[in-house]
């Protein structure tokens, strides 16, 4: 069955060569053309990922992205005409997987969708993993991480980057090698969207995230998973 993706953007031609070179690929492709449409059709369709413009009439990318982020975890591509810093974070920080800046090329963005979409479509665990760090469990059969015995809301991306790190016995990685080992990508992408979730899953894991005792930090190299807690 061919995976689904929402495209949402307000302008035609974009949305026009996007939708035409992901049906090439063979996947299957709604359109919505603003926020609130996104939502509609986010319920209707369920797709496998969505590519979600920033700028848009009714209600923004930002906007629509939380509101995804409280229901689902399905992996989002925001798309961006901006270049300040400050909206890529925002768009990380509020749950988005990745972010392509305008104009971008299509096989970078193709290349994208297919990263998301393999790491989304990796089978569970089955055999019933559980790892216990200090108060964190890592349970690989349910997909879930909890602290202190309370599950945690982790995204996707999240928490394949705790599971990864967890399991490489205190390795340092930088953030170019996590990029390719975590988020599939071929080549290197902006590293800022390492740093940006390596935040986000500290305030979510760590009692102290401004002192965290699990993901730390090798200065000038790069994060590691400390084992002996």
């Amino acid at each position: 069955m061919a995976r689904k993706i929402l495209v949402v953007d307000d302008e035609k031609n974009i949305v026009d060569i996007v939708a035409f070179n992901l049906h090439k690929e063979g996947y299957e492709v709604v359109v919505a053309r603003d926020g609130e449409k996104c939502l509609e059709a986010f319920e209707k369709e369920q797709p496998d990922l969505v590519l979600l413009d920033i700028m848009m009439p009714k209600m923004d990318g930002f906007e629509a992205c939380r509101k995804i982020r409280e229901k689902s975890q399905v992996p989002i591509i925001m798309l961006t005409a901006r270049a300040e810093e400050v909206d890529k974070v925002l768009g990380l920080e509020l749950g988005a997987d990745d972010y392509v800046v305008k104009p971008f090329g299509v096989r970078e963005l193709l290349a994208r969708v297919k990263a998301n979409l393999r790491r989304q479509e990796q089978p569970k665990d089955e055999s019933g993993s559980v790892t216990h760090y200090g108060d964190l469990t890592i349970d690989t059969a349910r997909y879930e991480v909890r602290r202190a015995g309370q599950p945690l809301e982790l995204t996707h991306r999240e928490y394949e980057l705790i599971k990864f790190l967890a399991t490489q016995n205190s390795q340092v990685f930088s953030r170019e090698a996590l990029l390719e080992k975590v988020w599939g990508y071929e080549y290197f992408g902006d590293v800022r969207t390492v740093d940006v979730t390596i935040r986000r899953l500290r305030s979510k894991v760590e009692e102290n995230p401004e002192n965290p005792k699990y993901i730390l930090t090798k200065r000038g190299v790069g994060y590691y998973f400390k084992m002996d807690n």
